[in-house]
């Protein structure tokens, strides 16, 4: 494991100190409002449907607009996977936090 001692120009807060996040991004929310996993997997869903739609509009239109119409089809093509695996993150951690809470009240 990387340390400060062993990278002594760390020490000035340089471009390569090494970022260790210790908490989740949305811990300043209270429990009940911060996104949970299922959001995201929607989302990811939803992704999938709005890019069939773009693609079969952009068939519908003329031959002069149809290439960029096919472009953002495919730009919002490439979400799924990105919502899909933030959702798998926050899983990891919502699980992660209910077995420390099972632990805490034993």
């Amino acid at each position: 494991m990387l340390t400060l001692q062993s990278y002594p120009e760390a020490e000035a807060g340089n471009a390569a100190t090494p970022i260790r996040h210790t908490e989740p991004m949305f811990a300043f929310l209270p429990r009940r409002l911060r996104p949970r996993s299922i959001h995201f997997y929607f989302l990811s869903m939803g992704s999938i449907g709005l890019c069939i739609v773009l693609w079969i509009r952009a068939k519908t239109i003329g031959e002069d607009e149809r290439g960029n119409a096919e472009r953002r089809a495919l730009f919002v093509g490439l979400w799924p996977p990105m919502f899909w695996l933030m959702g798998d993150a926050l899983h990891r951690r919502e699980l992660l936090e209910a077995n420390r809470r099972r632990r805490f009240r034993r």
